[in-house]
């Protein structure tokens, strides 16, 4: 038979139990995730940010929360939903663009940010040096602005006779679009091209400017590495397989989606590389003393298939120096 005082102590177990049920919760840590994009678009890359979590130790769902703030290709967006994340305390915010980063770091000082980007963050302000950031951001560089000179060559080589290029590029991203737009032009004045600029922001508009590329006919396409248009990667390699236009994009996911050559960053590689740098703060690293990566892994993908069907022969110091060709 219980006694009466054991009884009160089961009792009093019990009644704790909620409690520590709801104590078990709260040390959870919350990661907030924030993209200017719609959540269907990032598929890849969010599986390899969950990779990169689970390489130090968190899995979604088990030790770690995250909660997801899409801008759904309003940019303007970004600051109302970084205050949203800031207003629900949470541990760290993952973010995938320039912009999203600035929106977050303008919403808190303290809270770590951890930013995949394709600009110099050292000239966006958003941190001190690569080395030590400095404050509370740090992430991962995959380095657009520096590719764009060779992007330019090897368009060239594998479309010798090209002198007049489009350059499709995104407005919403005012200040990626001025920095790659000063790069083309600075390239392009080197190797003897000429730049048509061509601006899109909806998919709609991707399809107007095709089709003034169907009257202008210029030599090829450079297309912008910019969030709206590195994952319509599909999109765009139908449409410049349908012109019968050669064309290039930083993202190796063009080359597979049927486009004719890509160079730039892994950026799912990238991506495995913040989630494991949000590890990291999680397990108590300090964004300040984490500096910045600058991406390595750079890869040069050829469709060779897509090659043929647009009439052009791949020389073979392409063939020999690319990553991987797609028959």
């Amino acid at each position: 038979m219980i006694r009466r005082r054991e009884f009160i102590t089961l009792l009093g177990a019990a009644a704790a139990w909620p409690l520590a049920a709801r104590a078990q919760q709260i040390t959870v840590p919350v990661v907030g995730f924030l993209d200017s994009r719609l959540p269907e678009a990032l598929t890849g890359r969010l599986r390899a940010f969950r990779r990169g979590l689970q390489e130090t130790g968190y899995v979604e769902g088990e030790n770690v929360a995250i909660i997801y703030r899409w801008a759904e290709n309003q940019i303007d967006q970004l600051p109302v939903l970084a205050n949203e994340l800031v207003r629900r305390r949470v541990s760290v915010i993952a973010t995938t663009s320039e912009s999203a980063a600035l929106a977050a770091k303008a919403a808190s000082t303290t809270i770590p940010i951890v930013v995949v980007t394709a600009d110099d963050p050292v000239k966006s302000g958003l941190v001190a040096s690569l080395a030590r950031p400095g404050g509370n951001v740090t992430g991962i560089n995959f380095l657009a602005a520096e590719l764009v000179a060779k992007r330019l060559e090897l368009l060239r080589e594998l479309v010798p006779g090209a002198t007049r290029v489009a350059a499709l590029i995104n407005p919403a991203e005012a200040r990626r679009t001025d920095v790659t737009i000063a790069a083309l032009e600075a390239a392009a004045r080197t190797i003897g091209l000429q730049i048509e600029l061509l601006r899109a922001d909806t998919s709609g508009q991707i399809e107007a400017v095709f089709d003034s590329i169907e009257r202008a006919r210029p030599d090829a396409l450079f297309i912008a590495t910019t969030p709206f248009l590195n994952v319509r990667n599909v999109q765009l390699a139908m449409l410049a397989a349908f012109h019968r236009l050669p064309a290039t994009h930083s993202d190796r996911e063009y080359a597979e989606a049927g486009g004719l050559m890509s160079y730039g960053s892994n950026v799912l590689d990238a991506f495995r590389q913040q989630g494991a740098y949000i590890g990291r703060i999680l397990h108590g690293a300090k964004p300040a003393d984490l500096p910045v990566v600058q991406s390595s892994k750079l890869e040069l993908v050829i469709n060779a298939a897509t090659a043929r069907m647009l009439g052009l022969t791949v020389p073979p110091t392409l063939l020999s120096t690319a990553d991987e060709v797609i028959e």
